[in-house]
């Protein structure tokens, strides 16, 4: 498994590092600074990554307890929609100020898709712990179950400004924010639209990227000499 992962986390670093660096380009270039948070968006999408390789090492290690494991996986899932959620930041790219509209742009996907493939890479190796212990259609079910709830989460966190550490700090907020937003459901049905169209994306994107997995492991073995 680590020698699998040493190419990806390279790829993921120099992402990481092309998307500040075109940040700080652009600062220098416009003479202002703006989409600061994204590198803090950024810094919120590795939390995943980092949890679900901590979560590798506990299964592969054996010496702690399983509550331990269960806690590591409930923080994976709190932090995991901080990946796609730097998609949602597209809205501060304004189409009026066309000096500007592409570059911004251009920053903005860069931090968007580094954040869609860590949350990629970490979906997969919890994927993969999952289908070792309960097998595959149980893998995929948690592949969608994650989809399903990932859409939720990136809307709590654009629309209803939560924190993933809102469920932990401050759970009364969340809880009330939540059958508030069940509540006003009836009237409002166009508030499940964002939440599903969300959790289609990361479906889709997952299940693309996924293929490209596949892609790899054949490229991967040697033909057999004929």
């Amino acid at each position: 498994m680590q020698t699998r992962l040493y190419r990806p986390m390279v790829a993921l670093v120099f992402s990481s590092l092309t998307a500040c660096a075109l940040l700080a380009s652009r600062a220098l270039l416009f003479g202002h600074a703006r989409h600061l948070y994204l590198v803090w968006n950024l810094f919120l999408a590795w939390l995943p990554l980092l949890l679900a390789l901590l979560l590798h090492w506990l299964q592969q290690s054996g010496r702690y307890p399983r509550s331990l494991t269960l806690a590591t996986l409930l923080l994976w899932l709190f932090f995991f929609p901080n990946a796609s959620y730097i998609f949602t930041d597209v809205v501060h790219v304004s189409p009026k100020t066309l000096a500007h509209f592409w570059p911004d742009l251009v920053v903005v996907m860069v931090f968007a898709l580094t954040g869609l493939t860590l949350g990629f890479v970490s979906l997969y190796l919890v994927q993969r712990l999952v289908a070792r212990r309960l097998g595959w259609i149980a893998g995929w079910g948690f592949v969608c179950a994650v989809a399903f709830l990932n859409g939720f989460g990136v809307y709590a966190g654009r629309f209803l400004r939560w924190n993933s550490w809102d469920v932990m700090l401050d759970p009364a907020k969340v809880t009330l924010g939540g059958l508030a937003w069940l509540a006003a459901m009836p009237q409002h049905p166009h508030l499940l639209l964002f939440p599903a169209l969300f959790s289609l994306l990361m479906f889709v994107a997952y299940v693309l990227l996924y293929s490209l997995t596949e892609l790899a492991d054949g490229e991967a073995r040697p033909e057999p000499v004929r």
